[in-house]
């Protein structure tokens, strides 16, 4: 673009050049055309110079130029895909954190009566085609409680800037009321869409679907169904959805601490009896004693965390969950993800020992996975659920090394707001620790899944969450971690 807006300068800058040539001899009294060489320029000028100049290949040279530019990135570029995952994201921090559209939409990351989350150095606001575009993406799958919001502040900004036009915008405030007016009468506000519809027409009263929808509205109203009711949007024409809004997840608190599990919420150096830990102890944090959770701070340096994320960059997939016997791609799981061997890295080979030391966990093969390396981007986030499987048929068994007995998630960055990994059903969440290790038992000591590992990555408010996760398996760690003498332990 740079190379073409100069090209296009220059290309301008001779125009106006020759322009004023031409005006200055137009505007020359002495300039009579009883001087044969004057007479031969004028005729000159307006059989073949003004031609050439008005159909000169230079500007067609410089937008093919401009054109096979983007050809040769495109395959780089963000998709549709992308697009629209990014405008979701937005939808889920609004939610999660209880954003006001409006304040995002200005660049503030705040709810209502309190504190920001957030408060970035330069703030970014959005424009109206911005959050014309959010809308429409819920709008498409049926979302008309996100659809109505994002359209509403699209709307608002349209309407400040009528009549100016933005090179970049691809919607206008008569696309914002279309799709505003639907979403509402889809919602089952019949008034307030016909209120839409009919500022709409203003703009454009030679539409006729939004002219026919405008008389179904009327009629509805007048039998009596009100701001809202059910009916049958068949006669109405828009481009509906059959989709819910997704419902929040939400686990029941558990008790707060006794008094006697919090005296054994402390910090500690631990050795673990291992030789490995004698010079150098880990940073332990006691977070939570059921379910088991432990921080242990400083585990790897920053230099150990920049190497596994070069290790994994290259091989950064979009991350899939299990799914019966098959694992796939899910919206409750938005990251990327790659799988790193111990021979990748001689990090990678002394991170597995280390954690080896710390658990005093068997991570031989087979006994433990590959360390997997996850980055979640805008918005990313991982929905509640389980690390080992619940059930047999679970991808899981196929390693043959039965379920997966513990969970290594290592904090390779640092972000500026949001990504705690949350515990559901045990309330209670654990803020992102640059260089930190978080570890916890999956299964209780009979080999029963434990509940209270219920868990989630909450979406990324700002900033970009790197972890990295090593999953142990209950084979090999028989005499390890034994089973005790009550059953159900």
């Amino acid at each position: 673009l740079r190379s073409y807006l100069r090209d296009e300068s220059s290309r301008l800058r001779r125009l106006r050049r020759f322009y004023e040539k031409v005006q200055a001899l137009h505007q020359d009294p002495e300039a009579s055309v009883d001087n044969p060489l004057l007479a031969f320029s004028l005729i000159k000028r307006l059989h073949s110079d003004w031609p050439n100049v008005i159909y000169s290949d230079e500007a067609t040279s410089n937008t093919q130029a401009l054109h096979a530019g983007l050809r040769e990135v495109e395959q780089e570029l963000p998709g549709t895909e992308d697009l629209d995952g990014a405008a979701r994201a937005l939808m889920r921090l609004q939610d999660v954190y209880a954003l006001s559209v409006k304040g995002l939409a200005n660049g503030v990351f705040q709810r209502a009566g309190h504190p920001p989350l957030y408060s970035p150095g330069r703030r970014a606001s959005l424009s109206a085609d911005d959050c014309f575009h959010v809308g429409k993406v819920a709008y498409d799958t049926g979302d008309y409680y996100h659809s109505i919001a994002w359209l509403e502040e699209a709307v608002s900004l349209f309407r400040l800037s009528y009549g100016s036009w933005n090179l970049e915008d691809r919607s206008s405030l008569e696309d914002a009321l279309d799709y505003l007016a639907f979403s509402y009468f889809m919602a089952g506000n019949i008034s307030h869409a016909l209120s839409l519809s009919r500022e709409f027409l203003r703009y454009d009263p030679s539409n006729q679907r939004v002219s026919r929808n405008v008389a179904k509205y009327k009629k509805l109203l007048e039998m009596g169904m009100g701001a809202r009711g059910r009916w049958d949007w068949q006669g109405c024409h828009g481009p509906p959805a059959l989709l819910s809004p997704p419902d929040a997840l939400l686990g029941p608190p558990s008790p707060q601490a006794a008094p006697e599990q919090l005296r054994h919420l402390a910090c500690s150096y631990e050795t673990n009896s291992s030789p490995y830990l004698l010079l150098q102890p880990a940073k332990k944090e006691m977070v939570q004693i059921q379910p088991y959770v432990a921080l242990y701070h400083d585990f790897i340096t920053d230099a150990e965390a920049e190497t596994i994320k070069g290790l994994a960059g290259p091989w950064l997939q979009r991350s899939v969950v299990a799914s019966g016997e098959k694992q796939q791609k899910a919206e409750y799981r938005i990251s990327k993800s790659a799988w790193l061997k111990d021979t990748a890295d001689p990090v990678v080979r002394a991170l597995d020992q280390r954690i080896a030391a710390v658990t005093g966990l068997d991570l031989r093969p087979p006994y433990a996975e590959y360390l997997q390396v996850v980055n979640y981007g805008l918005g990313g986030h991982y929905e509640p659920h389980f690390d080992h499987a619940t059930s047999t048929k679970s991808p899981l068994y196929r390693m043959k090394s039965g379920n997966r007995i513990a969970t290594v998630m290592i904090y390779l960055s640092a972000v500026e707001a949001g990504g705690s990994t949350a515990f559901i059903y045990a309330n209670f969440s654990v803020p992102v620790v640059k260089n930190a290790a978080l570890f916890w038992w999956n299964l209780r000591r009979n080999g029963n899944g434990d509940g209270d590992t219920l868990h989630a990555g909450c979406p990324v408010l700002a900033g970009d969450k790197w972890v990295a996760n090593k999953w142990i398996h209950e084979h090999g760690q028989e005499f390890r971690r034994p089973c005790s003498a009550d059953p159900q332990d």
